[in-house]
């Protein structure tokens, strides 16, 4: 949008610049036609503007028309000359440009007008040309310029949202090769024991061994949908070796291995794991992974506070931590593409994530993730 407007002002300064420069040799006309307008070189004064304004013409129109005026009339029409010179330079058309100056001045040297080009000033008049060929290269240069560094910016700016979108697919497969170690677990652990059941069914009623081969069969296709759905969203690469494998890890033991490495850290657990779906744990872990290692890079001689409650009816989670002694008094730092990832994570359970600064240059995070309303009546295991 600002360079829209900057485009729009630059063509109105030009076709006001037009105007001026026209109406000088028209007044220079009509006062050697004795007052009249209708004179013949007002008109070739008018035409070369009209050329100059005319911007989908064909490119050597201007030029032409303006040589030819200068070439005739001499310095009366100099102005219109210059600009049809400038803007050669400025499109890098420097020959064109250099050979229509060697013509105006060859036409005044041949024709003799009342104010030759060289009559006023000793190589006054090539001066003038010279600088506007100058002046058009520079400006065209400076355009380019300008352009090139939009064109960059805006190419980083793509860049940047491509990489914030593989950022949230990454946390997306993640996701899923967690849950599906997680829930593959679960529903093997069922198909297990509903087997070892089955081998028993002399003592059992044949209801019972009924439904239990029927459970059976249902976990059995529940792993195989699960691999079908979820399995397809592995990725070939191995893990990097920064992220924990996708399993239930222990968040207080990952405080302690942040301790045994020197971090200060404050710990409040409410709750109980148990109380969470094993997504939430998940999340939870990730969470204070993520808040632990940013703290590590930009306030390592700080303590953190990680507070966690594991609900019903939701999960809460809260780390902060005060500025590092070489950070007081600078500004905050924009997120990187972790806490992308961590934000597509809670808002894919129904939570939201906030993270940014909390007052007198701490820094805040905190998400909260509702429980699911069929597991707020009890504990789950």
């Amino acid at each position: 949008m600002r360079q829209e407007r900057s485009t729009r002002w630059a063509a109105y300064g030009r076709y006001g610049l037009v105007v001026l420069v026209t109406l000088a040799p028209v007044q220079n006309g009509a006062a050697s036609a004795g007052g009249h307008y209708n004179a013949f070189r007002s008109a070739v004064a008018v035409a070369c503007g009209l050329a100059l304004l005319w911007r989908r013409g064909p490119w050597w129109l201007a030029p032409v028309v303006t040589t030819a005026a200068a070439g005739v009339w001499g310095w009366p029409m100099l102005p219109l000359l210059l600009l049809a010179l400038f803007d050669l330079a400025a499109v890098r058309r420097v020959r064109a440009a250099v050979a229509c100056s060697a013509a105006a001045l060859a036409g005044n040297a041949v024709l003799h007008p009342t104010v030759s080009l060289w009559s006023t000033q000793q190589y006054g008049s090539t001066l003038f040309l010279l600088l506007a060929v100058v002046g058009g290269l520079w400006m065209g240069s400076r355009r380019r310029l300008v352009e090139a560094l939009h064109a960059q910016v805006e190419h980083l700016r793509t860049e940047r949202d491509l990489r914030e979108q593989a950022a949230r697919m990454e946390e997306r497969s993640a996701i899923a090769a967690e849950m599906h170690d997680v829930l593959a677990h679960r529903l093997s652990l069922i198909a297990l024991h509903t087997g070892v059941l089955a081998t028993r069914k002399d003592a059992l009623p044949d209801a019972v061994v009924e439904r239990l081969a029927l459970l059976r069969t249902a976990s059995t296709d529940a792993l195989t949908d699960l691999r079908d759905v979820l399995g397809a969203l592995r990725t070939d690469a191995p893990p990097a070796t920064d992220r924990p494998a996708p399993v239930l890890r222990d968040v207080e033991e990952m405080i302690g291995q942040a301790r045994a490495a020197g971090q200060a850290v404050d710990p409040t657990v409410v709750g109980s794991p148990e109380q969470a779906p094993a997504a939430h744990r998940l999340a939870v872990y990730r969470l204070v992974q993520e808040a632990l290692t940013n703290a590590r890079k930009h306030a390592a001689d700080v303590p953190v506070r990680v507070r966690i409650d594991y609900g019903p009816p939701a999960t809460l989670i809260e780390v902060t931590n005060p500025p590092g002694a070489h950070l007081r008094g600078a500004p905050a730092v924009a997120s990187g593409f972790g806490l992308i990832g961590l934000r597509e994570r809670v808002e894919a359970l129904g939570g939201h994530l906030d993270a940014g600064p909390g007052g007198a240059g701490a820094w805040r995070l905190a998400a909260r993730i509702p429980h699911p309303v069929t597991e707020q009546n009890g504990p789950l295991t």
